[in-house]
């Protein structure tokens, strides 16, 4: 999502007038790939761009061929194979042992698609997009909301009401995949993706170790909150990237926050009556995820006292909470513990344990079952 923002971004301040531009989509991956589909770049006929495809071996080839697509105003999918050690047309040797495809799409001022998922990624709400990138009409694109309306069909009636399924099945599933369709003989291959909210961060506690849990966050893109009862402690100078610095007393999160599955919620002011009584009001919500810092004594006193006002927590609240919060990474000073609790969000966030890659068996991204197709899933 930090991508797409910052590519969504980085469009608006094109001025067409004098510029052309083009996005570049990753829309299917056979074997293994630097960036799973999905990953999008925006490109300017003057060499710059925003977003990557790669791990920088096709972004060179992906300009020339954006340059291409600019000119003769056409989508085109580009076909990168990587499982050669030396690729002659890209220059350089590769050998990731993957097949990966590029749709290259012409941009101009006014594009709804990108203007639409700019605005719907404001808010906790996610998106099912359809994109044609092989067959006819290569770029057209279908766009489904969670709540079954169709802001963008295809041309073909036909194929909207064959991929129409699909889309909305991909809000249960939550897989992002090429599939094909055959629609009166003529073979379509369509990416099916599932567009998310940026993760938003809610840190409950304004102390210095919150800082660079605050700037760490930041910096992936997601949407960060700080609040305190104390105002002197949220002072903008000591959260400088922050979106949103609030002073709100404990019996009013659930006023002044909007918590949705999309919010991870962190829980360090080292006032233990505080972070109680926050925890308390979070179990209300919808929030996946937990932290609480201090040690497992700690909560566990919260608990029995819970226990005492007849308040139980389900399997599910437990889940959800992470106590003592953060991967077991050796942490000691507030950096190192900063990354250890934005790895443990980041691992909750994908369904992932956080352990070594090199202890797991298999390819480090998923693939459908009896193919060596990638696809991206999301867990939220």
């Amino acid at each position: 999502m930090k991508d797409f923002k910052a590519i969504a971004e980085a469009y608006q301040k094109v001025d067409f007038n004098l510029r052309q531009a083009a996005l570049a989509t990753v829309v299917k991956v056979r074997g293994s790939s630097y960036r799973s589909p999905g990953a999008r770049m925006l490109i300017t006929d003057d060499g710059r761009w925003v977003g990557s495809i790669s791990g920088g071996c096709l972004e060179g080839d992906a300009l020339r061929k954006a340059r291409q697509v600019m000119a003769n105003k056409k989508p085109l999918t580009v076909t990168y194979d990587t499982r050669e050690e030396s690729n002659q047309n890209l220059g350089i040797g590769l050998g990731c042992n993957g097949v990966i495809d590029v749709l290259i799409e012409p941009l101009e001022a006014g594009t709804a698609t990108i203007e639409q998922l700019h605005a719907y990624a404001q808010t906790p709400t996610p998106l099912a997009l359809a994109t044609i990138f092989n067959g006819l009409d290569v770029g057209e694109k279908m766009l489904l909301t969670e709540a079954g309306k169709t802001e963008i069909s295809f041309s073909n009636p036909m194929l909207n009401a064959h991929v129409l399924p699909e889309l909305q099945h991909v809000f249960t599933t939550r897989k992002s995949h090429a599939q094909q369709y055959v629609v009166q003989g003529i073979e379509h291959e369509v990416f099916i993706e599932l567009i998310q909210p940026a993760v938003s961060v809610i840190i409950f506690g304004g102390g210095f170790d919150a800082r660079p849990v605050s700037n760490l966050a930041k910096s992936l893109g997601w949407n960060v909150s700080v609040t305190d009862e104390c105002v002197a402690h949220i002072a903008p100078i000591f959260f400088p990237t922050a979106d949103k610095l609030s002073l709100c007393q404990r019996e009013f999160i659930d006023r002044d926050f909007n918590i949705s599955p999309y919010t991870a919620c962190i829980l360090m002011s080292h006032n233990y009556e505080y972070d109680r009584d926050v925890l308390k009001r979070l179990l209300k919500s919808t929030t996946p995820y937990i932290g609480i810092l201090g040690p497992r004594k700690r909560f566990d006193k919260m608990l029995a006292e819970f226990e005492a006002e007849g308040l139980a927590l389900a399997s599910t609240d437990f889940e959800r909470i992470h106590s003592p919060i953060g991967l077991d990474i050796g942490a000691e000073a507030p950096d190192e513990i900063a990354l250890a609790i934005i790895s443990e969000i980041q691992a909750k966030f994908t369904n992932r344990e956080g352990g070594f890659l090199k202890n797991q068996d298999g390819p480090i991204h998923q693939r459908q079952p009896g193919s060596d197709q990638v696809f991206k899933q999301v867990y939220l």
